[in-house]
């Protein structure tokens, strides 16, 4: 197809000479500080932050109600703009709004770090025993649990992550899990740098604690090859204890029982923000100076895979293939209808994964003006649950965070590719 000929051409594009200097937690929580104290925040240079609330304030009919009840919210937005040094190294220039200690639920923006891992893990296993287990290869997990099917089906790896990457399915991800293991997993990203990650668990796969610390048995064939890899117990040491109100709601279902309490997240996935966006720039900009390790292991062909299903659209998917009219552009681009009101749809394109879970919705996002050239990073969450009870499904997603994100698109857009 056309368009995935083009993004694949990105993708390889991409890889040039980068560098990304990351921002300590401490020195955010700084910011954060003189933030809440009044202190006055300089207007954006070459090296100085931008003023995002009085950026978005400017916006005010789209934007008001939000910034009105931002603690609620749980708002928080991480802009960073790609800066080229006399030297040639990149590095970011990150503004943010809000408390980056603040808990939010990554929900299904845990999945590029997923595949990463995975991919990293088939690489490995071929080194190890001397076979190749590539894009092409297949898998299955199963069985491991009671209820688990006996002989599940050989499910292609690359249509897995397709499915996981540009539409957000969930099992592709619990491959995944099999695959690394709790432990494994964890590691994957310490190692890379993102020492705020903590993945406890499946995802839409409901399981105690210690269920989760142990894998299902896995099969992985290509050709005439196959591994086999036994359940195991495999837990890592993980502790929530880094972030700030981990009890949300005011109350939360208990299957159909609704408990009068908040829920507690003290042993549900976690990730700052910032290290989310660094794991997307280690993706797609890896010449970005970020003061973290990344993945250098990572293979060209296995990123420029990775690169290719961020940026695709689902209509863009050549298998499993997705219908337009249900799988829309902006399925899972939040920002896509707002940045579409700045740039021409053929001159953008938008790397992103996307999640939404128990009243979290969030965007991570590297956006690009490939007629230009430039492009930034935007990592933004919202809360959005005005009947406080986490689990009920009723959640203002299309009400107010859609809306939200469109804006956001627009105004960041507008900023970073029109000085406006």
């Amino acid at each position: 197809m056309r368009r995935m000929g083009f993004a694949t051409t990105r993708a390889l594009a991409l890889f040039r000479d980068f560098a990304l200097l990351g921002s300590a937690l401490a020195a955010a929580d700084c910011a954060f500080a003189q933030e809440a104290a009044g202190v006055a925040k300089p207007a954006a240079t070459a090296d100085a932050p931008r003023d995002l609330e009085a950026l978005l304030r400017t916006k005010e009919d789209d934007f008001r109600a939000v910034l009105a009840a931002k603690k609620e919210h749980r708002l928080q937005i991480l802009l960073a703009e790609p800066v080229t040094a006399p030297d040639g190294k990149v590095t970011l220039r990150r503004s943010r709004l809000g408390d980056p200690r603040q808990y939010f639920y990554p929900a299904s923006t845990v999945k590029l770090g997923a595949a990463v891992a995975a991919l990293l893990e088939l690489q490995r296993l071929s080194r190890e025993h001397g076979e190749v287990f590539t894009l092409d290869a297949s898998w299955r997990a199963g069985p491991g649990f009671d209820g688990d099917p006996v002989d599940p089906p050989w499910i292609g790896v690359a249509d897995d992550l397709r499915a996981m990457l540009i539409v957000s399915d969930n099992p592709p991800y619990n491959r995944c899990f099999e695959l690394l293991s709790q432990k494994g997993l964890n590691e994957a990203l310490w190692g890379a740098g993102l020492s705020s990650a903590r993945m406890w668990h499946r995802l839409s796969e409901p399981r105690t604690v210690e269920e989760h610390r142990r894998t299902r048995q896995l099969g992985i064939r290509q050709g005439e090859t196959s591994l086999g890899i036994a359940s195991r117990e495999a837990g890592a040491v993980l502790d929530n204890g880094a972030f700030d109100e981990l009890l949300v709601g005011s109350s939360h279902m208990r299957g159909k029982e609704r408990v009068e309490q908040p829920m507690s997240f003290a042993d549900k996935n976690a990730i700052t923000l910032e290290d989310l966006q660094d794991l997307l720039a280690m993706v797609v900009r890896p010449d970005i100076e970020l003061g973290k390790r990344g993945f250098p292991e990572l293979s060209v062909t296995a990123r420029a895979f990775l690169v290719e299903q961020l940026g695709a659209y689902p209509r863009e998917c050549p298998s499993p293939k997705y219908d337009e009219k249900s799988h829309p552009d902006e399925y899972c681009k939040f920002l896509l209808p707002g940045l579409r009101r700045v740039v021409p749809a053929d001159s953008l394109r938008v790397y992103a994964k996307i999640g939404q879970a128990y009243g979290f919705a969030i965007e991570n996002s590297y956006v690009e003006n490939v007629a230009t050239g430039r492009g930034f990073f935007v990592a933004a969450v919202i809360y959005v649950n005005a009947d406080g009870c986490i689990g009920d499904d009723r959640y203002e997603y299309e009400s107010v965070a859609d809306p939200f994100f469109a804006s956001l698109g627009e105004a960041l857009a507008r900023a970073v590719f029109e000085g406006k």
